[in-house]
């Protein structure tokens, strides 16, 4: 299996506080992970090292054979657009439309014209159910539209991975399926994922591993099946417990 990116030693600090300590796991082509643990346990800031968007206090990360820790920004950059990234917030650009949200990358990172790069960015928004607004602007989208063009911007730069940083966390609960649907069809096709998220049955019937994260470091991990039916961590029990409402 085609390993992706590997994590040896990692630890970030704030000062005296520990945020992330002593990580060491990888990702291997084809996985889907959801990292899911309490709040402020290390989730997001662990998902943003893994692309320099916070910086490490020890250790190692090697995307695709190259330590991004040790990279010159340029180098950084050129990494980067091989890995997708979707906030919780969107990020989209509000005084432009959903089109040129998508194709302003195309043409400046990836040299496109405007035919081929409005013809991509045409392609992608089919893709996430999003073609009947490519003149929209985004004040005018729900939070779950918003979502979807935001992964469909990812997915320009055509990644090798993909990293959501709990994508559905700022929706309603009734545009979360919506979001969630694009991301189960983004697996199916082979897509590798680093998602933390607090969606537990999109972590049980998508992931191909769970990562329960607490205190700054992975407390257990294993397949959905033996992390939702038979968690061997007590703080992984404890957690479940709260979770999904039910006794462990």
């Amino acid at each position: 299996m085609n390993n992706l990116i590997k994590v040896k030693g990692l630890g970030k600090s704030y000062g005296d506080k520990k945020v992330l300590e002593n990580i060491s796991t990888e990702v291997n082509q084809g996985d889907v992970i959801a990292i899911i643990g309490p709040s402020g346990g290390g989730k997001s800031t662990f998902l943003r090292t893994l692309n320099s968007l916070e910086s490490v206090t020890e250790g190692a990360i090697e995307f695709e054979g190259q330590d991004i820790t040790k990279l010159s920004d340029k180098n950084l950059n050129q990494l980067r657009e091989k890995m997708g990234m979707v906030f919780q917030d969107f990020n989209l650009f509000s005084n432009m439309t959903v089109q040129q949200n998508i194709t302003l990358a195309l043409k400046k990172v990836k040299g496109m014209n405007e035919t081929k790069a409005n013809q991509k960015a045409l392609a992608l928004l089919k893709q996430v159910g999003m073609d009947q607004f490519e003149q929209s602007y985004p004040t005018s989208l729900s939070g779950g539209q918003k979502q979807r063009v935001a992964i469909a911007r990812a997915l320009a730069m055509k990644p090798d991975v993909m990293l959501f940083d709990e994508p559905t966390s700022a929706l309603d609960p009734e545009m979360v399926g919506e979001v969630l649907k694009v991301m189960q069809d983004l697996a199916k096709k082979g897509m590798t994922m680093v998602i933390v998220t607090h969606e537990m049955g999109f972590a049980r019937h998508v992931a191909n591993n769970v990562w329960f994260m607490d205190g700054g470091r992975f407390a257990e991990v294993g397949t959905p099946q033996q992390i939702f039916d038979n968690p061997k961590n007590e703080r992984t029990q404890l957690f479940l417990s709260q979770v999904l409402d039910t006794d462990l």
